[in-house]
Parts: C-alpha cells; sequence; structure tokens
C-alpha cells in the first residue's frame, strides 16, 4: 500500500500516550492513519476512534487500518460535532493535528495549491462554502478581516483591493489565478510563496479551522467538568500562531482552574 503523508512528531506523539491502557483513543485528525496505526501498533489493548471531514482520508484509513478492524471505529464529520455524541467510553487519549495535511495541499484537484487550475480548499468536499464564493462573493471588507486575521498578510488591504478589481472584470477560477494576482503585489522571498499566508487565510475561512478547534478546547472542557475525561492524556498538534495561542491560552486557563498539569503545555 503506497503511504502518501509521513505523520508529524511521530515519536512525540507516542510518547506522550506511553501510559495508555484499555479504553478507548480518539484520533480528532485522522488524515491518513499515520498516527492512529502507530498508536494501534504500540498498545495492543487500545481501542481506536477515527473521526475526519474528508471522504478521501476516510477511505484511505479504512484500508490502512484493515489489520485491525475489531478495533476500529471511523466517524465522518468535524471533531467538535462528533467528539460530544461518542458513547464509547472510557477515552484514554485524544490526539488532533490541526490544519490542512500535505496531500490535501499537494492534489491540484481539491483547490488548495497555487498551481491548482480549480479553487476549492474545502476539506470536506461535500461542505457548501469553497474558496471560489469566498474570493469572488465576499465583500471588500470581509476579504480584508480573513487576510488580516487568519492569513496575518501585512499587505491585506491592498491584496483584498487587488482580488475585487480583479474578479470585476471576470471571476477568478483557480488558485493559479489567485496565486499571480497576489504576487505582483507582495515580494518574493526565498522558498516561501508571496501567496502562502493569504491561502492560508481564505483556507482557515473556508474550512471554519480556528472555529473547529474553539469548539474542540470547549468539549474537552466540558466533558471533563461532566467528570468524562478524569485522567485522559490529551495531545493537540498546532502548526501556526493562530492555532498555537488558542491552545496554549486555553491550557493557560485549565492549569490555574486545575483541569490539567501546568507541565502540560509541551
Amino acid at each position: 500500500m503506497n503511504i502518501p503523508h509521513i505523520p508529524v512528531l511521530l515519536s512525540e506523539v507516542l510518547n506522550s500516550f506511553s501510559q495508555l491502557k484499555d479504553g478507548y483513543f480518539v484520533d480528532c485528525t485522522l488524515g491518513y492513519a499515520g498516527h492512529s496505526e502507530a498508536i494501534l501498533n504500540s498498545f495492543k489493548e487500545i481501542k481506536h476512534i477515527g473521526i475526519d471531514r474528508d471522504d478521501e482520508a476516510l477511505k484511505f484509513s479504512k484500508e490502512r487500518l484493515t489489520p485491525f478492524n475489531e478495533r476500529v471505529r471511523l466517524y465522518k464529520g468535524t471533531f467538535a460535532t462528533i467528539l460530544p455524541t461518542l458513547k464509547e467510553r472510557p477515552i484514554v487519549g485524544v490526539l488532533a493535528d490541526f490544519g490542512v495535511s500535505s496531500l490535501q495541499l499537494d492534489k491540484m484537484d481539491r483547490g488548495f495549491s497555487f498551481e491548482s487550475e480549480t479553487l476549492d480548499m474545502r476539506m470536506d468536499t461535500q461542505a457548501e462554502l469553497s474558496a471560489y464564493e469566498v474570493v469572488n462573493k465576499y465583500s471588500q471588507e470581509r476579504l480584508e478581516y480573513i487576510l488580516n486575521h487568519y492569513g496575518e498578510v501585512r499587505s491585506y488591504r491592498k491584496v483584498a483591493s487587488a482580488i475585487v478589481q480583479a474578479r470585476s472584470k471576470k471571476p477568478i477560477e483557480s488558485g493559479k489565478e489567485l496565486a499571480d494576482i497576489i504576487s505582483t503585489l507582495i515580494p518574493n522571498r526565498g522558498k516561501i510563496h508571496p501567496a502562502t499566508l493569504s491561502f492560508q487565510g481564505i483556507r482557515i475561512e473556508v474550512n471554519n479551522e480556528l472555529g473547529e478547534i474553539e469548539g474542540l478546547l470547549d468539549v474537552l472542557e466540558d466533558k471533563f467538568m461532566a467528570g468524562e475525561l478524569k485522567g485522559t492524556v490529551v495531545s493537540l498538534i498546532t502548526f501556526h500562531s493562530l492555532e498555537d495561542r488558542l491552545v496554549k491560552n486555553r491550557y493557560k486557563k485549565w492549569a490555574t482552574s486545575y483541569i490539567c498539569d501546568a507541565q502540560a503545555m509541551r
């Protein structure tokens, strides 16, 4: 089987769950099951729950995890909506690796790439909102907000204005076209593409990524307060500063309210 994605921080993830015993391990961002396969191999008594909103990832993971079939349950949806509905007990471990996978970025038909001939960026291809609607139908003020707050683009006003001007002539239909518009305004510095942060902001809006993280943190907090997650190990992997800030601020709150150990923020 061709494995398309290498999981990040694999040894660190396994180490964080080293004390797992009987119970359920929940992979909130199943992806291509790299972390999940390693957990199932390492902890023979653990049962597994995988959550993802990407049909392609779920299909691949179902095949990859076939050797552990009796120990595996997969659910389609966002982690913030699926986690509260789980009836399996006890949950002894929760993992989330936030953001987009490298495979989603690399596949041209998913519309995440700077060279893509489509403009999509949906993690769930059945979702209504895509990057096409954001780029072509959002007001300039809303685009400015997204580029500023989700992409942290310094020239967010110029970029939003250029998008609005370009789409007034004809719709922006591809990732490549959008990247070219942005590249005329932001200088190319090293290996980082000039449109990287703008694409990040639009992708976050399309998939409500920050809202989903907040939702997951709320669910974890509510479940702990209800006595459902006593002793549960929670490991969260963040990629950029926006995700990192949300998680660190919540962990600080949890540490002061004795929901988690103050040493847990690693």
